[in-house]
């Protein structure tokens, strides 16, 4: 994630438990580039605007957003919709890894087939995510880890990847030849769709054969609670 839009209504007070909870998770990313879109501001008198555009001035203080930029807008009448535009432009691009082996993250997974396709038409199952790393290409062969999971006859977890071939790439409704890293990208393949159906291979890594991490049955990981969060709600509700 290279940048983020946090998104307050107008007509409401602020913070709202949601936008705690996003602000945190921006926060723990250590995201730096943050937008704030003060929006539904034909809802309300000016008045009300100035006055929550100080409480959401007071709420950003000491955390990775206190010097966002906060943008008055109106979706519905396109308010300044130009000058989010602007900003956005302003937004500096990452420097991308096009050299090492093709890392993608899979976020969602299908299968594209109508029900009583015929086996001529049939197309393979269709992974999408975004690439962190490489160069994706048509006619690539590359894997899937971990892959199917099973147990054995001893009940022992296994994973088997799953290997197959880049049939097509797409960004939105663009055909590819090759993806690069940033954005969410679309991959045509051509596995068994059964494999893909559902988001079935949701949180799966897509990269060139023999490159991808190992598979681990178990993690140990440090986890970063959010349990304060009512704590500051309440905190602000009294306040405002």
């Amino acid at each position: 994630m290279d940048a983020a839009f946090l998104l307050i209504a107008a007509n409401e007070s602020c913070p709202q438990p949601q936008t705690i909870e996003h602000l945190s998770a921006v926060d723990i990313l250590k995201l730096q580039n943050l937008i704030v879109l003060q929006n539904k501001v034909d809802t309300i008198q000016e008045h009300q605007a100035r006055k929550q555009y100080k409480a959401i001035r007071e709420f950003l203080k000491g955390t990775v957003a206190q010097d966002a930029p906060v943008v008055p807008v109106s979706s519905q009448l396109n308010y300044n919709i130009d000058a989010v535009c602007e900003y956005i432009t302003k937004i500096p691009i990452p420097k991308r890894d096009f050299v090492s082996p093709p890392h993608m993250v899979v976020v969602r997974s299908f299968d594209v087939n109508k029900p009583g396709c015929g086996i001529n038409d049939m197309k393979g199952g269709v992974v999408g995510g975004t690439i962190t790393k490489g160069v994706l290409k048509v006619n690539q062969i590359v894997e899937l880890r971990p892959g199917i999971i099973e147990k054995n006859a001893d009940g022992k977890t296994i994973c088997k990847p799953i290997y197959s071939r880049i049939m097509s790439l797409f960004s939105e409704q663009n055909k590819l030849q090759f993806a690069v890293p940033g954005g969410l990208i679309g991959v045509g393949t051509s596995m068994d769709p059964a494999l893909s159906r559902s988001d079935m291979l949701v949180g799966q890594v897509l990269g060139d054969v023999g490159t991808l991490p190992e598979v681990y049955i178990k993690l140990k990981v440090s986890m970063h609670s959010l349990a304060f969060l009512s704590v500051v709600c309440n905190f602000f509700y009294c306040l405002y």
